[in-house]
């Protein structure tokens, strides 16, 4: 149909965003869900536009949640909306508007502006897609410490590239996401000094299906794990570590 909708509940060890560490104490889980609407969809030229909406929220049972100076769980909520191209030969561009917000109040609100071009051949040789993406991000409304993902004095801009090789097969997947993020103006502040390098990822991630997809939707479970290598305001977050292991996993639901 024109809408479709995904949701998924993740369970992992550590909350890094962006190399920045959140909470890596007790529990943390990641409920998220996702609308999408089909726009326009034509094999010429511009092959699909589509809308998605979503949310994506933490919720956190130590430091930066429940045991935490609020006392309560819910650490951040996130809402976007994304509109996305995609053109023939599998590129997609789109941008994206994104608030987070905390609901116990351990941050302040932040507002982002991002661009994003992500590339996806299902038509690769073995069933390889390589799904190529650079992203930039804008901060904006912000105030020295406030709405900023770093707490810095100025809003940020990020950049990110990455690349995620990886095979699809009757809904069981597995890739190895490799990407870097990068600060081009004020996003990994130290001390009042910009910091260009923020971190260097690398993963691997298992996707299984669990059944047959029915008219109901398809239920998967997933699993992940990832290895971050921190520059020097990342590792400042990090409580001086200069990397973080990170483990994953959660039920995903499409329909």
């Amino acid at each position: 149909g024109l809408v479709s909708v995904a949701a998924a509940y993740d369970f992992t060890n550590t909350y890094m965003f962006r190399g920045l560490r959140q909470d890596d104490t007790r529990v943390i889980m990641f409920p998220s869900a996702e609308a999408r609407i089909d726009l326009h969809d034509d094999d010429d030229g511009v092959t699909d536009v589509a809308l998605r909406l979503g949310t994506w929220n933490s919720l956190n049972t130590g430091a930066a949640g429940a045991t935490g100076p609020s006392g309560k769980i819910w650490y951040e909520s996130r809402f976007y909306s994304t509109l996305d191209v995609t053109f023939g030969g599998g590129i997609t561009a789109g941008g994206s508007f994104t608030t987070y917000v905390s609901p116990n109040n351990s941050f302040s609100s932040v507002k982002e502006l991002a661009f994003h071009v992500v590339g996806d051949d299902d038509e690769a040789i073995g069933g390889l897609v390589l799904r190529p993406h650079a992203l930039v991000a804008f901060e904006f409304d912000t105030a020295p410490g406030f709405g900023q993902a770093d707490g810095g004095q100025s809003g940020g801009i990020y950049l990110e590239l990455g690349v995620a090789p990886g095979i699809r097969e009757s809904g069981f997947g597995v890739s190895f996401p490799l990407k870097v993020g990068l600060s081009l103006d004020d996003y990994y502040e130290l001390a009042g000094v910009d910091h260009t390098f923020g971190y260097l990822s690398l993963g691997a991630i298992a996707t299984v299906p669990l059944g047959r997809s029915t008219t109901r939707g398809g239920w998967g479970l997933r699993g992940g794990i990832e290895f971050q290598s921190l520059g020097n305001t990342p590792e400042a977050f990090n409580g001086a570590d200069q990397s973080q292991l990170i483990g994953t996993i959660g039920l995903a639901f499409s329909y």
